[in-house]
């Protein structure tokens, strides 16, 4: 069931970022905050422009808190270009954005327990006016939580357990109609023996006036 809601999510996630490419509107998709040990996790971060006519610099920082020290860390930033700082993340970091720099995410390849900690994106835009620059930022954070395998989570639970009750609940209107249909068509068949057996009892010079009723 795990599984079927993580390919649900991964098609949504697709569909939000196809709309983005066929649709100037940017939308704003709120982050994971659970990873499993051993696979990939995609620190989310969209930051939309306000103003898509106006041309922007953009420069994007992810910064990591760990849980266990208040040293905040940058880890990565994105300067018209990729760059990987020194942390216990370097070797793992991939960088996920769009070319418009709206969607700034990164992906954390081999996920380790003590990844956990507070991932902060830092998103400053610089907008280029005729007569004046104007700096904007904005700043995402992630709580990210290492689990040693996937749990499921309650909505999932809850999910699953509808489908079972529907699932018994068709079950058993199918059983009440099948046995309605069987019962229907016994006692259609038991009035048209009926009606014939009346018929061969009649004599053989009243039959022409009779007829066997035909049931509908």
């Amino acid at each position: 069931m795990a599984a079927l809601w993580n390919s649900i999510w991964t098609k949504s996630l697709l569909l939000l970022f196809m709309v983005g490419i066929c649709s100037p509107v940017c939308v704003e998709v709120p982050p994971g905050t659970e990873a499993v040990k051993g696979e990939n996790m995609t620190l989310l971060c969209i930051s939309c422009m306000k103003r898509e006519e106006v041309y922007a610099v953009t420069n994007v920082k992810w910064f990591y808190q760990p849980n266990d020290k208040e040293q905040e860390l940058l880890i990565f930033e994105y300067d018209r270009g990729p760059m990987i700082y020194d942390s216990p993340m370097k070797g793992r970091l991939h960088w996920n954005g769009s070319k418009d720099l709206q969607d700034v995410s990164i992906t954390l390849h081999n996920v380790r327990l003590n990844d956990s900690g507070v991932f902060t994106c830092n998103v400053t835009r610089i907008l280029h006016f005729d007569s004046y620059r104007h700096s904007v930022q904005s700043n995402v954070s992630i709580n990210l939580r290492v689990t040693e395998e996937a749990g499921e989570d309650f909505t999932s639970v809850l999910s699953e357990i509808v489908m079972y009750v529907l699932l018994a609940f068709l079950t058993f209107w199918l059983l009440v109609e099948i046995v309605y249909c069987y019962r229907k068509i016994s006692k259609a068949e038991e009035v048209t023996q009926e009606s014939i057996t009346d018929y061969l009892a009649i004599p053989s010079e009243n039959k022409e006036n009779c007829a066997v009723p035909v049931e509908e």
